[in-house]
């Protein structure tokens, strides 16, 4: 049993946290935070596996308990043996390059024997079916793939609790099917399980508990049954995303009648000796707000890559507004927003990030306060963007693109780390901005924002 009793907890350099946490898990449940981005969500996880106050620091009063015995009295490894933690950002919590020596990273740590290492190893690598990529380079893998690499680090540990923080963030609707089986799987074998999600749906039927965690508190505790007889409006009302299973929304995969505005012929791309695209054509017309789906590692980033002009291609055309341009020019008229959004901010705050490709003047200033306004970031604005929330990086990736004046934008999963509430109103920003005769391509695994927003799908297809 965990036991967090009138836990507070503030952060060194900032003063987000959490406020008179009184919360207790029982052995063998499935415990879901819930609730609003930088509700306080991640910052109980921390608690929870004792990276808080070791590794984050900061003030923490009150008390946790693990088994009736305070966290601050066991020794760091003896708590990293009870409680296996998957990270938001898998790629933070790898010490090895390549999969089977991360997986096998942990077990050799603890001095478990050379047979017990591979017997668990194996084991792990089975279960999230990952045999395919033994050998390849943790760095080369799909967002997707880093993240179930990830978890099956923590699965040949055989803790007796799981923390995960998004852990279906990167994954597509197979590798999330799989993650689901392996919770009924783990819950059937008494584990512990403590999720923090906003995508609610895949967890129907394990969780047994949900905890609505907002501006650092607990404002209440619902059962799986109650939550699913909440209504649509009262999801709305707190931001909430489908508890029961989503239908996946028939969209059309051709373009909008009209001039393309658009267009890609045969591109390929090849990596040293690797073809990730191979003759991937589509047109799309101004105004075209494009889902772009597939399998985790069919190639939708590398696409995103080229089409920017970050990364060439080995093969084809691309014409914006009717006119051919190689990859130094596509790079001034593509806007491309990674997933991982820790790397792609330069300044020291908010305001001088989202004004960094463009003058100070009072129109384009204005234009900065209203579309903070809009993705609820307007008190960020003289923040440190290292300092926010998973999901307030995500939304101030949209607005460095929404501001950027390119006519082409290109977000890779905007919504990985947003609430409903905040994935309704990216939706709606991207609809906006559609409106005003942009071409936007978003790569998703997010059924509830291809739903909300976009007019066609693009699938990609995983070379055979």
């Amino acid at each position: 049993m965990i036991e967090l009793r009138d836990v507070s907890f503030t952060y060194s350099d900032c003063e987000a946290g959490i406020s008179g946490i009184n919360l207790t898990i029982q052995d063998k449940e499935c415990v879901v935070l819930t609730g609003p981005s930088g509700g306080g969500k991640t910052t109980l996880t921390r608690l929870l596996n004792g990276l808080a106050p070791s590794f984050y620091t900061g003030t923490l009063t009150g008390e946790i308990l693990m088994d009736s015995v305070p966290v601050s009295q066991m020794p760091g490894w003896a708590v990293g043996q009870k409680i296996g933690s998957v990270f938001q950002d898998p790629q933070s919590q790898f010490f090895s390059s390549e999969l089977a020596g991360e997986v096998a990273f942990a077990s050799e740590n603890y001095g478990l024997s050379a047979e017990k290492i591979r017997e668990r190893t194996d084991c792990a690598i089975a279960a999230f079916d990952l045999e395919h990529l033994r050998a390849r380079s943790l760095d080369v893998l799909s967002s997707g793939e880093k993240q179930r690499a990830a978890i099956a680090s923590v699965y040949a540990q055989r803790p007796s609790a799981y923390v995960c923080d998004e852990p279906t963030a990167n994954l597509d609707g197979e590798g999330t099917g799989q993650l689901t089986r392996i919770f009924h799987k783990l819950k059937a074998q008494g584990s512990t399980l403590i999720v923090a999600e906003h995508r609610l749906s895949w967890l129907l039927g394990i969780a047994d508990r949900y905890v609505y965690v907002c501006g650092g508190r607990i404002l209440w505790e619902k059962t799986a049954a109650e939550m699913e007889l909440l209504t649509p409006e009262e999801r709305a009302a707190y931001g909430l995303r489908q508890v029961t299973r989503s239908v996946s929304p028939a969209l059309p995969t051709a373009a909008k009648t009209g001039a393309p505005f658009v267009c890609a012929q045969g591109i390929c791309c090849r990596r040293k000796k690797t073809q990730i695209l191979s003759h991937i054509s589509f047109s799309l017309t101004a105004g075209m707000i494009a889902a772009v789906t597939g399998h985790n590692g069919a190639g939708k980033t590398t696409l995103a890559l080229v089409l920017s002009g970050l990364w060439k291609e080995s093969g084809g055309t691309i014409e914006i507004e009717g006119v051919k341009m190689p990859p130094r020019i596509r790079r001034r008229h593509i806007w491309y927003s990674a997933n991982d959004t820790g790397t792609q901010f330069f300044t020291n705050s908010v305001t001088e990030e989202l004004l960094l490709h463009s003058d100070h003047t009072p129109r384009h200033l204005e234009a900065a306060r209203t579309v903070l306004k809009q993705l609820g970031l307007y008190e960020y604005k003289d923040a440190h963007p290292a300092t926010l929330s998973g999901g307030q990086k995500q939304r101030l990736s949209i607005a460095c693109g929404i501001l950027s004046g390119r006519s082409v934008l290109i977000f890779d999963e905007p919504t990985s780390g947003l609430d409903g509430g905040n994935m309704s109103i990216v939706a709606q920003v991207l609809k906006e901005a559609a409106r005003d005769g942009r071409c936007i391509l978003v790569i998703t695994h997010d059924q509830e924002l291809m739903a909300a927003c976009c007019d066609c799908e693009l699938t990609i297809r995983t070379i055979t």
